[in-house]
């Protein structure tokens, strides 16, 4: 009897392992089509809004009109949804005005008491943010981290937010040029159609965002002339897919190719089936070149916490590296820069640490927190200090 319920037994595990290895081959399988594949890597399908309608902002905890959603037209004809969030002061200085005209999607947003307070006022900044992978614009943690970006100067800091193509009700299907040109259109918007200057623009990004930012600042410095921007905040970065997906797992608990990067030779081989590689640590690395090469003035600061389970806090270190290493031709290695930091960083106790690297012409920071997990952080202080540190290093006499 005994050895038949462990026959029974080992059977039955046998059974469950062989269908658990089947389905993982199958979903490897799928992983290698470019359609699934961008469903895994940009969760666009994946709303996260609980049955709130985007164009009533007020029901995301705003006040009335205090955000316009409206659209921004992308340079190959495609229609992005966007909202514009108003500081909190700045809005109570109007809310008369603002409050007296119709809420709701805007399909006229320069006739808009908001627009004018944005575009007229020659001391501004402006915040374009570049949010992560799921959702839309209203999602999870992404209302408090509009008002910890504007919290740094709830009289002067706009927020501009969009949602990629295929997200929210922004249409079309997500790529990694596809979301580069989205950013770059939203970013040209701000700049002739607004009339902001770009240095009274910072970028940020978050997650994936930080991606799309990165390839966005590279593009503008790669013009001739160069355009420099305030500066860039990068909150829980990654430095590229292979090596996002070599340690991912979603919500921090189901892996997707982690079990196999032990395997190097399949692991190299399924990695070539990566559509979108997102390389950021090339990418901030040719950055931080091209503004060393013209002499144009950067400011960097990159943000992580050691509780992040979705994108390990590691990845934050490779790319100040990459970025530090960009600064001379001679370079600096992974050891030396190490060496260094033990040498120079701030030791900041239960908040973390902070590292920066100073040339001529740039500021590169490193923040890593104890604690933030990969969203939470988004509503925290360490937000509202970074953008403020950046807009008062850009312009010493703004206040």
């Amino acid at each position: 009897m005994a050895s038949t319920m462990i026959y029974t037994l080992f059977k039955y595990a046998a059974l469950s392992g062989t269908l658990a290895a089947g389905l993982y081959a199958c979903i490897l399988g799928l992983l290698t089509t470019s359609s699934f594949q961008a469903h895994v890597v940009y969760l666009h399908k994946i709303q996260m809004t609980w049955f709130k309608d985007l164009n009533v902002p007020e029901s995301f905890g705003f006040l009335k009109n205090q955000v316009t959603p409206f659209t921004i037209r992308s340079s190959d004809g495609g229609s992005l949804y966007a909202w514009h969030i108003l500081p909190v002061d700045l809005y109570r200085q109007h809310e008369s005005e603002l409050t007296a005209e119709p809420s709701g999607f805007v399909s006229d947003v320069i006739s808009r008491v908001a627009f004018k307070l944005l575009r007229d006022d020659p001391n501004v900044r402006l915040v374009i943010h570049m949010h992560g992978a799921a959702g839309t614009v209203g999602s999870g943690y992404r209302v408090p981290n509009y008002r910890a970006l504007s919290a740094a100067q709830p009289e002067k800091i706009h927020t501009i937010t969009f949602d990629y193509r295929g997200f929210g009700y922004s249409a079309g299907t997500p790529s990694e040029a596809g979301l580069i040109l989205d950013a770059i259109s939203v970013v040209d918007w701000a700049i002739n159609t607004v009339g902001i200057p770009p240095s009274r623009i910072l970028i940020f990004g978050q997650s994936i965002g930080t991606a799309v930012g990165l390839a966005t600042l590279e593009y503008y410095a790669e013009q001739s002339p160069s355009v420099a921007f305030a500066g860039t905040v990068l909150v829980a970065p990654f430095a590229d897919v292979a090596t996002l997906v070599a340690t991912y797992s979603v919500a921090g608990t189901i892996p997707i190719l982690s079990p196999l990067a032990r395997f190097p030779a399949i692991f190299g081989y399924l990695s070539t089936f990566i559509h979108d590689t997102w390389s950021s640590k090339d990418r901030i690395a040719r950055y931080v070149q091209a503004n060393e090469k013209h002499g144009e003035k950067y400011r960097m600061t990159l943000i992580h916490a050691q509780d992040d389970w979705d994108i390990p806090w590691h990845h934050t270190e490779t790319l100040f590296w990459r970025a530090v290493n960009a600064t001379s031709a001679r370079g600096v290695t992974y050891d030396e820069l190490q060496q260094t930091k033990q040498e120079s960083k701030t030791d900041l106790g239960a908040a973390g640490s902070v590292m920066e690297w100073r040339t001529s012409n740039g500021t590169i920071r490193e923040e890593i927190l104890k604690t933030g997990l990969h969203d939470v952080i988004m509503g925290n202080p360490v937000i509202s200090l970074a953008v403020m540190r950046i807009f008062a290093a850009a312009d010493p006499t703004w206040r």
